[in-house]
Parts: C-alpha cells; sequence; structure tokens
C-alpha cells in the first residue's frame, strides 16, 4: 500500500511539473534586419548610421526567454550613413579602424524576462578590441509560420522570429572618444531584425 503511495506521488509531481521546451535556433535574415546608431551634434542636428552586413543565431525558448541566447557580428565595413565622406572617415582609424578591427561583436551574457512579450538583454559587446557590457530593451514582436510564405517562395514552410531593440551607449568606453562632447558621447542604438528558424 505504501508502495502504491508512493508512486502515486511521484506520477503527480511529473505531473504537475512544467514541460519546459527546447530552444529553437534562429539565424539572423540579413536582408531584413536593420542595426543603426544615432548621435547629436553639439546640441544641433541628430544623425544616423547603420551597419547593413549582420551575422548571428539567436537561441530562443518562447517558454523560458530567460534561456535565450544572442550571438552576432557585425561588419564594419557595412557602415552606411547616406554621406560618403562621413562613412570613409568613420572607417578610418580616427575612429572604428576597419583595417585592424574590421568587425563588432555581441554575445549575451543574461535575458531577464519584463512583461509577457518584453525583455532585458545584457552582452559583451566588443568594438575596437575592447570588450564592455552593453544592455538593451527587448520587444519580441512575433514567432510563427512566416505571412509572406504563401505568396513568396523564399518564405514558404518557414518559421520567423521578430524582435525589436533599443538602447544606449557611451562610445568613449570602447575608445571612440575622438570629438567628445562636439559629437555626443552617448549612442543610441536601435535593432529591428528577423531571424528563420534553422
Amino acid at each position: 500500500m505504501q508502495r502504491r503511495s508512493f508512486f502515486a506521488l511521484v506520477l503527480a509531481v511529473c505531473a504537475a511539473w512544467p514541460t519546459i521546451t527546447r530552444a529553437d535556433t534562429f539565424t539572423i535574415d540579413k536582408t531584413h534586419t536593420l542595426v543603426a546608431f544615432g548621435w547629436e551634434r553639439n546640441g544641433l542636428s541628430r544623425q544616423q548610421g547603420r551597419f547593413t552586413d549582420v551575422n548571428g543565431t539567436v537561441e530562443f525558448n518562447a517558454e523560458a526567454p530567460e534561456t535565450s541566447t544572442v550571438n552576432v557580428t557585425i561588419r564594419v565595413a557595412s557602415l552606411q550613413t547616406g554621406v560618403e565622406v562621413l562613412d570613409r572617415h568613420l572607417r578610418s582609424v580616427d575612429f572604428f579602424d576597419v583595417a585592424t578591427h574590421p568587425t563588432i561583436t555581441f554575445k549575451s551574457t543574461q535575458v531577464t524576462k519584463t512583461g509577457d512579450k518584453t525583455g532585458e538583454l545584457v552582452g559583451d559587446l566588443t568594438m575596437l578590441g575592447v570588450t564592455k557590457p552593453a544592455t538593451l530593451q527587448v520587444n519580441w514582436v512575433y514567432t510563427g509560420e512566416h505571412p509572406l510564405g504563401s505568396i513568396n517562395a523564399a518564405f514558404r514552410d518557414k518559421t520567423v522570429a521578430v524582435f525589436s531593440a533599443k538602447g544606449s551607449i557611451k562610445r568613449s568606453e570602447w575608445g571612440l572618444s575622438r570629438v567628445v562632447p562636439l559629437v555626443s558621447d552617448d549612442i543610441q542604438i536601435t535593432v529591428e531584425s528577423e531571424l528563420l528558424k534553422k
């Protein structure tokens, strides 16, 4: 009788235990991803640039988002502001020094759920050979069957995950201190990304 009671208790606990699904692996769709950065010129106009060559993976678990991971690599030479002379200057040794430091990387270290579809993402941001923590506020927009699959064969039978994120860093902490404070030290970061399930 006691043995039956013990096994009944074990079965009840197992039934009540939450089922945690495995994380799905998503890769960045670089043709539908925006990584932008903005700054101010001594209280004058705000300006913005973007990187167009962004690669990476996200291990996303919708049931336990705090276990998710992010790993992103940006090719700095893909920097664009819409002003060619400024692009060349930003790629030069005065700023990003593309010849010596061709990539920027971000690797998550912590994900904290802050709401049903929001979270705080902390990771190691490496630029110019310097690694420091950076924080992004993330919105989970959508995960599921790609809505364009019925009209575009490239997305047929594809699962997509969509995220938006915002944050800010002080560029001088990574050695990008030229013309501070005439050009703002605070850099605003905006990310809009679509990712396709592997």
